[in-house]
């Protein structure tokens, strides 16, 4: 059923039909790939799942197994190759992801960053790790991002088609329109960033990224952390959770609060505002009887 009706099916549904894809040829097909659909019990979904965590693999991992497969017999269900109610998905708790973490850089680790950044001899991963602070943009958006979609005078980036499956705006800051200004152009090539030899986008940065880190003494500071470096600047400088909602592109605000937490000071400010428009002075505490 996965080879022959889901993978065509989500490789025209799904842009990360290749994740799926991935997880399936590596721990959800060696598992169940020679049970029939309606011989996989509860039971024995919840023994994949909890085996995976025992194997090692992280909660969010074991937790993303669960809800392709769940997916799957879903898709089962809905082309009648399962009765309705089949899903023996249903009822499976997720693994608590209590170590899922958020890597924010300090203002000081993010200097010793640019200093690294501003002599490393890979001028080009260097310039777009600058980018994606500058910015806050996803990886790939940067990575696959052309010059026919910046608008240097309106200091506006174009992603035609972002994680949400729309397009979205990107703002740049002063800073990026100065680093995307100083970058070479070679004729005929549409990438900001390419590959000399492919004329292609770059398919990975991770090794020279990973040198990067460790040079600077940063070596668990993911790229997807300057995402929310980006974010933990902006909410630490007293810009609303709105203002990051709008730059980093999130269309459910409730994926923004989680940066919340950051600036409590900030928000007890932005709480005590309608106090002082008020005019609202302390009361006089009531004399002892």
């Amino acid at each position: 059923m996965v080879q022959d009706r889901y993978l065509p099916y989500v490789k025209i549904k799904k842009r990360s039909w290749e994740t799926d894809e991935c997880v399936l040829r590596l721990h959800l097909l060696p598992h169940f790939g020679a049970f029939r659909l309606n011989r996989i019990s509860r039971s024995d979904v919840v023994a994949m799942h909890h085996a995976a965590k025992v194997k090692g693999y992280a909660a969010g991992t074991c937790n993303r197994m669960l809800v392709l497969l769940k997916f799957i017999f879903n898709c089962a269900i809905r082309w009648d190759i399962l009765p309705a109610q089949a899903n023996p998905c249903v009822g499976v708790e997720p693994i608590d992801d209590n170590g899922a973490r958020e890597r924010y850089l300090t203002q000081d680790e993010a200097k010793l960053l640019f200093d690294e950044l501003n002599v490393n001899a890979n001028t080009q991963v260097a310039h777009v790790v600058a980018l994606l602070l500058f910015t806050g943009a996803r990886k790939r958006e940067i990575l696959d991002a052309q010059w026919s979609n910046i608008d240097i005078k309106r200091q506006l980036m174009t992603v035609p088609l972002s994680k949400s499956g729309k397009s979205r705006h990107i703002l740049l800051s002063d800073a990026a329109i100065g680093l995307l200004n100083s970058l070479p152009r070679r004729e005929g090539v549409p990438w900001v960033f390419f590959n000399p030899k492919t004329l292609k986008p770059p398919v990975s940065i991770f090794c020279a990224w990973d040198s990067i880190r460790k040079k600077v003494g940063l070596p668990d500071v993911r790229l997807h952390d300057l995402r929310h470096s980006f974010a933990s600047f902006l909410v630490n400088s007293g810009r609303s959770l709105y203002e990051v909602q709008t730059l980093l592109g999130h269309h459910n605000p409730k994926v923004t609060m989680r940066y919340a937490h950051l600036s409590p000071g900030a928000l007890m400010d932005a709480a005590n505002i309608v106090g002082t428009v008020l005019g609202h002075r302390p009361m006089a505490t009531a004399a002892a009887c």
